[in-house]
């Protein structure tokens, strides 16, 4: 039997663990202070922009920012900062991922549809039916429960962006602009984006927006302090430096072992390093994507094929790109003593960036890495 190169990838339902408060959030103090200044005003607007790169904790923040709006305990606490009873009948709800009036819109509700076409559909894109059926529908209906929090509604669209796929052609997006622009009283819209430039000018215009960035070291630390893990030094520290400021990276470096990926690539590449060309390195990476892909459609059974191997091409990417720009750093400082190896790394950058190219047109994933493995060496 084939060696497994990557731990079998849970169920996100398995996993979720109660959402933390605004107060849990590492990291992004100005943000959270646009947040805390919008609530202490009495002035929240109806919708919201949350942008920033992937798994930083926009989404976090988001569920956060509502289960405060949505509680009518919600109050200065010891610290001074707005905070909501931590066992308010409202945060029990949402601690438990069940209040009625928390909705939220994202790819994978395609599998609960009412329409059988759209729950047959892979999940690369939010459809119009997905969003017409747990948006627009809901949203103008009265409330389930009377909180009497500040907010009565609130509705997170994560990866925003999924809307469409081109935001010259985008009808899903176009058809919100209205509830985005006059929205039933009480209601709250936060629109989570890794790729802000992929929503509509007139969706944009119509939002607050609210940047967040990657977190610093100290903050990782405290991330990697609060989610104990069984890793050693390490692969902690790789981990760490493949996360480069974001904790959705990490938990999933950690949780699909992206770390062995790194261990079994790195003798091959040092090969590449001593001007020997690696045969096995384009099947090693096809594997490797390969089996990654097959694993998280195996645990996400309406998830798309397609999107599963982008995804994973995009890991190694990750991992060959932060290879390099690791040698840049080191020959930075002795760029006399050995030129040539400073343009080999930077012209190996641009040879990973064309792969990424190559992968988004959907060119055969073997004849990427051959080609790929070619222009490394």
């Amino acid at each position: 039997m084939a060696r497994t190169r990557t731990k079998e990838i849970e169920r996100p339902e398995d996993l979720a663990p109660p959402p933390v408060r605004l107060g849990g959030v590492i990291g992004h103090e100005r943000a959270l202070g646009v947040l805390r200044a919008a609530v202490a005003s009495d002035r929240v607007h109806h919708a919201w922009i949350f942008a920033g790169p992937k798994g930083v904790g926009k989404y976090t923040t988001a569920v956060a920012f509502c289960a405060m709006l949505l509680d009518e305990t919600t109050a200065p606490d010891l610290t001074g900062n707005l905070a909501p009873d931590p066992e308010s009948p409202t945060q029990k709800l949402i601690d438990h991922h069940a209040h009625p009036d928390l909705h939220v819109i994202n790819k994978e509700l395609s599998a609960h549809s009412e329409d059988s076409q759209t729950r047959k559909s892979k999940q690369i894109t939010i459809p119009k039916k997905v969003v017409d059926e747990f948006l627009l529908e809901p949203i103008s209906l009265a409330p389930t429960r009377a909180s009497g929090g500040r907010v009565t509604k609130a509705f997170i669209i994560d990866e925003a962006e999924l809307m469409d796929r081109s935001a010259t052609n985008a009808p899903v997006q176009n058809s919100i602009l209205k509830t985005l622009e006059e929205p039933p009283d009480g209601a709250l819209i936060i629109l989570v984006t890794s790729s802000e430039e992929r929503l509509l000018p007139t969706i944009r215009s119509r939002c607050q927006r609210v940047a967040f960035t990657t977190l610093s070291d100290p903050e990782m630390d405290e991330w990697f302090a609060r989610h104990a893990t069984e890793a050693d030094a390490h692969e902690l520290a790789w981990v760490k430096a493949f996360a480069d400021g974001s904790p959705g990276r990490a938990e999933l470096a950690l949780s699909t072992n992206l770390y062995q990926w790194a261990m079994e690539l790195e003798p091959l590449l040092d090969e590449l390093d001593a001007g020997r060309f690696e045969p096995k390195l384009p099947g090693v990476m096809t594997n490797l994507i390969k089996e990654w892909a097959e694993g998280w459609v195996k645990a996400h059974p309406s998830a798309s094929k397609e999107a599963a191997n982008h995804a994973a091409a995009g890991h190694l990417f990750t991992i060959l790109s932060q290879r390099s720009r690791r040698a840049l750093r080191d020959l930075a400082s002795h760029r006399g003593d050995d030129p040539d190896a400073f343009e080999r790394e930077l012209t190996r950058i641009d040879t990973i960036r064309a792969a990424e190219g190559h992968v988004r047109a959907n060119v055969n994933m073997q004849i990427v890495m051959e080609h790929l493995a070619a222009e490394l060496a």
